[in-house]
């Protein structure tokens, strides 16, 4: 059982401005310091929390702002302009945010708009790899309504938050068997509890955060590494594979063997949707499939998905902010009816969940076409589809920072769009 709370704590404000000098104090006129709270100081990344700050004067400006040092070294940031009450009170989750990284009452705001600070990489994506720290978070208020130049002024209070994608008494399990390569998040107490094998997409490689989180609400989750990142169009990973895999837990003792369900994300949802409709073995309770379609040319393995790919590759177009767009390339794979899975062999309940702005594949239109597909085999009570405005194609745990387009690995070229 890994202890996750105990991890050392580093003040991140010492990080930020390093040695540099501050150059103003604030001027805002007091006696008595304000005071910034923020609780829980401990929580999930999907739990709300509260910042307030007391002992401002009344009707006095000031800015509440959000730090964070990733693992990739990047600083994000998001401010919000806020003006005390009569009692010099600001609360995020109650009073109007007037300017900022967000505008309006937005309790959450200062993470779900962190963005890298100016001058960062461009086409940063912010991900937690190591699930057994929290990511740290700094909380400010300033004086005034600032935009820039925070590591210019001093803060006039700050507190360290912390949040985390595995609760206390999760376990985490490493999986290296018959061939299955992942990691198994048991959630805390005897259980048994029900299961999830857990699919990432194109990009490959090992990602726990979300099967960690899974399971610190209560279900045992294997966040599966199915390829590594470039093996795509070498990988020959058959049914059989997903099948080995999905059985390590549905054999857990700690699981309920009926109780186990298919979460995919892009890649990952049109390997879901292939098993459920074509495994004899795999018999899910449910598929949650986001970002996903069904294009899979039967019989083939994930090799053949990567081929179909390429075949159609000339229909990526470059939009004016030299930015990939895949939409026209999906368009074509999924109006040919013999590069789709017959998803009318679907026996389980399935939720799709896509973004209406989703630009990196038609997910919208590939979602309508199995609805259609469903109906025809009289099995649209199986199938809820949600679909959220102004969302895109990468959809992550409630709270996590949103950003319009970010570098990926591109398989066949090695290069990143």
């Amino acid at each position: 059982m890994i202890r996750c709370f105990n991890s050392p704590r580093g003040t991140l404000w010492s990080v930020y401005f390093n040695t540099r000098q501050l150059r103003r104090l604030s001027t805002m006129p007091q006696t008595v310091r304000p005071i910034l709270s923020v609780l829980p100081v401990r929580a999930l990344v999907d739990e709300k929390f509260k910042v307030v700050v007391e002992n401002l004067p009344p009707a006095s400006p000031v800015t509440l702002h959000s730090l964070h040092h990733s693992e990739d070294k990047d600083f994000w940031e998001a401010y919000g302009h806020y003006m005390s009450d009569h009692r010099g009170t600001v609360s995020v989750a109650e009073d109007l945010s007037f300017g900022g990284t967000y505008t309006g009452k937005e309790p959450m705001g200062l993470l779900w708009s962190m963005r890298p600070v100016p001058g960062s990489r461009k086409g940063l994506r912010l991900r937690k790899m190591d699930v057994c720290s929290p990511m740290l978070v700094n909380i400010s208020v300033y004086s005034g309504h600032i935009a820039e130049g925070f590591r210019e002024q001093a803060p006039l209070a700050s507190a360290l938050t912390e949040r985390w994608y595995m609760a206390p008494g999760v376990q985490r399990i490493d999986i290296r068997e018959k061939r299955v390569r992942g990691t198994l998040f048991i959630p805390p107490g005897p259980g048994p509890f029900p299961g999830l094998m857990d699919m990432w997409g194109g990009g490959g490689g090992l990602l726990e955060y979300r099967s960690a989180l899974l399971a610190s609400h209560g279900y045992a989750s294997l966040a599966l590494e199915y390829f590594n990142p470039g093996e795509l169009r070498s990988s020959d990973l058959e049914l059989n594979f997903f099948e080995t895999a999905f059985s390590v837990v549905k054999d857990h003792p700690q699981v309920i063997p009926d109780k186990v369900g298919i979460f995919g994300l892009s890649l990952g949802s049109i390997v879901t949707i292939y098993l459920a409709a074509e495994s004899t073995i795999i018999k899910p309770c449910c598929c949650v499939c986001v970002s996903g379609n069904h294009c899979f040319p039967p019989g083939e393995t994930l090799r053949g998905i990567h081929q179909v790919l390429l075949e159609n590759f000339h229909k990526v177009r470059v939009d004016e902010n030299n930015h990939h767009v895949w939409r026209d390339m999906g368009l074509a794979i999924i109006s040919d009816p013999s590069k789709k899975v017959d998803v009318g062999k679907i026996n389980c309940p399935v939720l799709l969940v896509n973004g209406l702005d989703d630009q990196n594949w038609p997910t919208v239109e590939s979602s309508e076409d199995i609805a259609q597909m469903m109906h025809a085999a009289g099995k649209e009570h199986l199938l809820t589809r949600v679909q959220y405005p102004g969302t895109g194609h990468l959809i992550e745990p409630p709270y996590s920072p949103h950003f319009r387009a970010t570098k990926f690995a591109m398989d066949s070229t090695k290069e990143k769009g």
